[in-house]
């Protein structure tokens, strides 16, 4: 018997293959250049995550837009608005000790799904320097997770 994909499979596969293509570009620039090229989008910072694939166990790279909370840095998994959890933050789910990319620096850092009382400070932070992820939040039911990533020693 033939396995068919319906056309919204199909249209999600194509959205992740071209999605792919753009960070694996957005990352090798931001490399090269030191942070330089892709080290900022509509204003604001942006790092590269790297977690450990929770299945596969390989490094996984992932632009995001980020803001600092003293020494911790904080991003949201809005995933565009999508339903699905990005698979960064279900990586850090399985294993919460990640690197970040600052530029040309390297900081080890445990990640934390931040408490009420935090999201409801940084949250508002997020939507008012890029009203986008307000727009992400009315797309899909889940809670968007804001994340605290916080520095770890060596």
């Amino acid at each position: 018997m033939a396995t068919s994909l319906s056309t919204t499979s199909l249209r999600r596969l194509g959205r992740r293959a071209v999605m792919k293509t753009i960070t694996e570009l957005h990352n090798g620039l931001y490399r090269a250049s030191g942070g330089r090229l892709g080290g900022q989008i509509n204003g604001m910072p942006v790092l590269l995550l790297i977690t450990k694939g929770r299945k596969s166990g390989k490094r996984r790279t992932t632009p995001l837009l980020y803001l600092r909370d003293g020494e911790r840095i904080v991003v949201v998994g809005s995933n565009g608005g999508s339903t699905y959890v990005p698979g960064w933050w279900l990586n850090l789910r399985s294993d919460p000790e990640a690197e970040v990319e600052l530029g040309s620096a390297h900081v080890r850092v445990s990640a934390r799904k931040a408490s009420p009382a935090e999201r409801a400070r940084l949250w508002p932070e997020f939507t008012s320097r890029f009203p986008g992820y307000a727009t992400y939040a009315t797309r899909t039911t889940r809670e968007i997770p804001v994340v605290i990533l916080e520095p770890r020693s060596s």
